[in-house]
């Protein structure tokens, strides 16, 4: 697989970002992998400058909008922290059959790891207006509507939608105006 073509174009304004596990496994479906998401962001959040404006986390892949001075260096930290506590979480849970799938997925160039986690690229989009925002937020926060999951964006807990309708939600985000 070649890498992805999306590119952060300018790493201080917003991006619509797409995270997926290698073979889209489904490595999020307990809270205590999803922690370890939610914790990096709102670590991001306080020490790296990064304004998270919305998002998804789902199975096998997340979606998010975020901003940063340097959101290239905010993805690449991120990406790189969650892969390597999610293996650890792996391996404690004694998850071998996915691990034998992440070791399988790991490129053959990759010599610095046993495991490869994130596919390569997070097809970043740049946000250029507050009507692209609100498509990407509304896509975002429908997304397990779409797949059956849930009646009501506001019904998964894995997402920014009840953030956005002033109800608590699992993180604090960046309301968007």
């Amino acid at each position: 697989m070649s890498r992805s073509r999306y590119v952060i174009q300018d790493a201080d304004k917003p991006h619509f970002l797409t995270c997926t596990v290698v073979e889209w496994l489904p490595v999020f479906t307990r809270p205590d992998a999803v922690q370890i998401i939610l914790d990096s962001w709102v670590h991001q959040r306080e020490h790296d400058g990064l304004k998270l404006f919305g998002y998804v986390i789902l199975e096998n892949h997340l979606h998010f909008v975020a901003q940063a001075p340097r959101l290239d260096t905010c993805l690449s930290s991120f990406k790189s922290y969650t892969a390597a506590r999610l293996i650890e979480l792996l391996e404690a849970r004694k998850a071998e059959h996915l691990l034998a799938r992440l070791r399988f997925a790991k490129r053959a160039h990759k010599h610095d790891r046993e495991y490869q986690f994130w596919q390569e690229g997070s097809h970043a989009e740049m946000i250029f207006s507050e009507v692209v925002m609100r498509q990407k937020l509304d896509y975002i926060h429908q997304n397990p509507v779409k797949r059956g999951y849930v009646e009501l964006p506001e019904h998964w807990r894995y997402s920014s939608a009840r953030n956005y309708l002033e109800q608590p939600g699992l993180i604090e985000v960046d309301p968007w105006c």
